[in-house]
């Protein structure tokens, strides 16, 4: 029963798998052994070597991983095994949401355990080969159970709650359920180091000393009121380091990475902490999450038009799955794939404004008289995660949220590569 929706679908899956081949294609093509002259004092011979190794294992990882999972999806489609999990769904239940459920949750295992083995072999073959992976089997089990029962708490309630919305809201479900959505959004950004990862890590205060009296000295001197500033234990999961700005208002928390400590000086570590203040002074966390909030409002929207009333529902998008019985779930499964196009642009768009922010928030440091040390610190952050120095122009457009690690050293030289 291949409907023209059907066709329509399998269209737009084809097209974005081919898209991102593409854009993998150029990227690879990138691989020389020729180091780029702004950093060649980054790199020995060796180290770079190193780096392009890494680079193409993560690469050829990338393809096979991503070529697995379009063949499973095109699978599903073509056997028509949508419509074989919602008839098991049925079959366990008769309330549409228990249904909807089941359906999610057999969804979630399936995929769960086709992609265990390649997470497995990333983080305890690459990772481990390039000296990355601190993570134990013990520890690998044990964040990987958590990851479910999040996602069966978090992903299930929410599931539930928007179809209860659905059932009882009828013209009005799409903007309640983006009030709904919202409060859980801005909820989140304020409390998710409170409440998320302390399941997974460990944050403690950031110590008396010169690293915190330095920290606080540069937040006296740009005016940035600062109370909670963390350090996490990143180091039992890998060497790469990193660091944080999370929540609104009061709730503004900043979280050092152990690693980061390790990894960069005091003068280093404030200049990458006054680019994340940068990112507050400019208002940036606000702007993209009122963004991401008018985003959700019009997907909503266009998911309500498509799903129809309760009663009725849209035949021809569980006709597309090859069912015969209109539903949520199936609707949902549906429209995701339909909304891909409008996705991916919107995607284009966000990073392009993420790049745009990132440059702004490099220039507040700069004014700050942290240029140079920004600089220093972005060179031994590339350095420590082995990050590709020259990627495709096309595949930077695209994927990065982050300009390149060249161009953030032109532009806070004053030689602006765009």
């Amino acid at each position: 029963m291949y409907t023209t929706l059907f066709w329509v679908i399998i269209a737009i899956l084809v097209a974005d798998f081919a898209l991102g081949a593409y854009l993998d294609y150029l990227n690879n093509s990138q691989v020389s052994e020729a180091l780029p002259e702004e950093v060649k004092d980054l790199y020995d011979a060796e180290a770079y070597k190193k780096q392009q190794q890494y680079f193409l294992a993560n690469k050829k990882f990338g393809m096979v991983s991503g070529l697995f999972s379009f063949v499973v999806m095109m699978s599903m489609f073509f056997l028509f095994g949508f419509a074989f999990v919602d008839n098991m769904a049925r079959g366990c239940s008769e309330n549409a949401i228990w249904v909807a459920l089941i359906f999610f949750g057999i969804l979630f295992i399936g995929n769960e355990i086709l992609s265990l083995p390649f997470s497995f072999y990333r983080t305890f073959k690459i990772e481990e080969r390039f000296g990355f992976n601190k993570m134990t089997p013990a520890l690998f089990a044990a964040d990987t159970v958590k990851g479910w029962l999040l996602t069966a708490v978090l992903g299930g309630g929410i599931i539930a709650l928007l179809m209860l919305i659905y059932q009882y809201t009828g013209a009005y479900f799409w903007l309640i359920a983006w009030g709904v959505m919202s409060f859980i959004s801005i909820f989140m950004m304020m409390f998710y180091s409170n409440l998320i990862v302390p399941l997974f890590n460990k944050q403690t205060p950031l110590e008396e000393g010169e690293l915190r009296t330095a920290i606080q000295d540069f937040c006296s001197k740009v005016g940035f009121a600062l109370d909670d500033l963390y350090v996490i234990d990143g180091s039992k999961r890998t060497t790469k380091a990193n660091a944080y700005f999370t929540g609104l208002g009061s709730k503004k928390r900043i979280v050092l990475y152990d690693t980061l400590m390790n990894t960069l000086t005091t003068e280093e570590i404030v200049a990458v902490l006054s680019h994340e203040i940068g990112h507050y002074k400019h208002k940036h966390t606000l702007l993209m999450l009122l963004i991401s909030i008018l985003n959700t409002g019009v997907m909503l929207y266009l998911l309500s038009l498509a799903l129809g009333t309760p009663e009725s529902g849209n035949e021809a998008l569980a006709q597309a799955l090859g069912s015969s019985n209109p539903s949520f779930h199936l609707g949902v499964i549906v429209f995701g794939i339909l909304y891909t196009p409008i996705s991916t642009v919107l995607g284009v768009f966000l990073n392009c404004l993420s790049r745009r922010n990132e440059y702004q928030a490099d220039q507040f440091a700069k004014d700050n008289g942290m240029g140079d040390a920004l600089c220093s610190a972005l060179k031994k952050l590339s350095v420590s995660t082995l990050t590709n120095l020259n990627p495709h122009k096309a595949y930077v457009f695209f994927h990065f949220s982050h300009p390149t690690l060249i161009q953030r050293l032109s532009n806070l030289n004053d030689r602006i590569i765009r």
